[in-house]
């Protein structure tokens, strides 16, 4: 029970380090809160126009789920599962910033990554695939999180299926907004300004 306890605390704290806000203010930006959906993640530092710290964000919020589930797993398997389920709610949820933090996409990969590869090669593929047909990156985002559990299951591989329909879920819960603009004929595309 500790070693569990230990995976969640370490893997929320390592989640919450809201690296699209610190790239941002490091590169003299300003708050990134403060422009386009004024969310911390990777799609709306690219509405700074700055490709690399966009680059930059979603690399560093996918590679702390992955060290969250690395690291707590070297010390037992069940425990990386812990932590990148606690690293994916630390950025989305991070008390530094009052509990408002990203959508969880990044991270959400990040931890499939460390946890099952194949299934994180879904996630990029159908992710890359809705994008690239669409240019909507909510769409993209929301469409590979449906087929990680569903794949997950087939590949019987059910705690981590279950853990990622409780993740899926958020990820849809946090894109209420984008959903009713999506339905609406409103939502905006990857490269447009807002």
């Amino acid at each position: 029970m500790l070693g569990i306890v230990a995976a969640l605390v370490f893997g929320y704290l390592l989640g919450s380090i809201p690296f699209g806000l610190l790239i941002t203010r490091a590169a003299g930006l300003g708050d990134i809160r403060s422009i386009g959906s004024g969310n911390i993640g990777a799609t709306n530092v690219l509405r700074t126009g700055n490709k690399s710290l966009a680059a930059a964000t979603l690399l560093l919020d996918a590679l702390k789920g992955t060290a969250a589930v690395l690291i707590a797993g070297a010390f037992r398997d069940d425990l990386g599962l812990y932590a990148g389920l606690a690293a994916f709610l630390g950025h989305i949820f991070p008390a530094w910033l009052n509990f408002k933090g990203g959508k969880g996409v990044a991270t959400y990969l990040g931890v499939l990554a460390g946890l099952h590869w194949p299934a994180a090669l879904a996630f990029a593929a159908v992710w890359l695939g809705v994008a690239f047909l669409t240019r909507f990156s909510s769409l993209a985002a929301l469409s590979a999180a449906l087929v990680v559990p569903v794949f997950l299951f087939l590949l019987d591989q059910s705690a981590m299926a279950a853990a990622f329909v409780v993740m899926s879920a958020i990820v849809y819960y946090k894109h209420k907004a984008n959903i009713s603009r999506l339905l609406a004929g409103t939502e905006a595309r990857i490269g447009a300004s807002e």
